[in-house]
C-alpha cells in the first residue's frame, strides 16, 4: 500500500534521514523504535504528507504523492490518514464529540452523518458518557481514546501515531494498544507506530529499528 524511495531530509547541514526505503502492506501494523533523534518522528511526519523529504518518492497504491501541490496534499491527508500523537491535541474549547468531528467537517462531510459516526465511535471507545465533556474534564487515557475516534472519524487507510501511549500509565496504554489491534481487524487499517514502549512495538507484525536516518 505505501511504498517509500531513498527518502531524505535535510535541515541546513543537517542529515536527519539518510535514504529511507520501505514497503508496507494494506491492514499491517508495523512499529519503529529506535534511539531520540534516529528521525523517527521526521519519518512519520513526511509519511502523513505534514512535512516534504528533500529528495525521494513516496508511493500511495502505487501513486506518487510526492508531486502533489499543498491543495490536494490537504486533500490526500484528510481523506487517507489519521494521526494519534503522544500529546492528544484536543481543542480545549470544544466538547469531547467536537473535536471528534473535526477533521470531517474539514472535509465537507454530511452535519448528521458526522455525528451520528462521532457517537458511534465515542460509543466503541466507551466514552458515550463523556462526549459533552470539554478536554480538561477527562481523563489521560479519556482524552487519548477522543484524539484515536478523532483519527478514525474520515475512515482513513492510514493510521500514523507517534508515541500514542507515552503519557499513559500501564493500565491506559496497554487498553490502548489492544484497541488498535481490534481496530485492524474491525476496520482493516493500517498502522505504523513509532514508540518506545517495547510491549508495543513487540505486538506490531512488523518491528523495525532506525538508526542514524535509515532503517537498519
Amino acid at each position: 500500500m505505501i511504498k517509500t524511495k531513498d527518502i531524505k531530509k535535510e535541515f541546513s547541514d543537517l542529515q536527519v534521514l539518510k535514504g529511507v526505503n520501505l514497503e508496507i502492506k494494506k491492514g499491517e501494523i508495523v512499529s519503529i523504535v529506535g534511539s531520540s533523534g534516529a528521525g523517527k518522528t521526521t519519518f512519520l511526519q513526511i509519511l502523513g504528507t505534514l512535512d516534504t523529504p528533500s529528495s525521494g518518492q513516496i508511493l500511495f497504491d502505487d501513486k506518487s504523492i510526492s508531486d502533489f501541490n499543498k491543495k490536494e496534499l490537504a486533500h490526500f491527508r484528510n481523506k487517507n490518514i489519521g494521526f494519534i500523537f503522544q500529546f492528544h491535541h484536543l481543542l480545549p474549547e470544544f466538547t469531547a464529540i467536537e473535536n471528534v468531528c473535526l477533521p470531517a467537517f474539514i472535509g465537507g462531510r454530511n452535519k448528521k452523518e458526522t455525528i451520528d459516526k462521532a457517537k458511534g465511535l465515542l460509543k466503541r471507545l466507551g466514552l458515550s458518557e463523556r462526549e459533552d465533556h470539554k478536554p480538561n474534564q477527562l481523563s489521560g487515557g479519556e482524552q487519548q481514546r477522543v484524539s484515536v475516534a478523532r483519527a478514525l472519524i474520515n475512515d482513513p487507510l492510514l493510521i500514523l501515531a507517534d508515541e500514542p501511549s507515552g503519557n499513559l500509565d500501564s493500565k491506559n496504554a496497554k487498553e490502548l494498544h489492544e484497541l488498535f489491534f481490534e481496530l485492524r481487524k474491525e476496520f482493516n487499517q493500517t498502522f505504523i507506530i513509532v514508540t518506545h514502549n517495547e510491549e508495543l512495538a513487540e505486538m506490531a507484525d512488523r518491528k523495525l529499528t532506525m538508526k542514524d536516518g535509515v532503517i537498519i
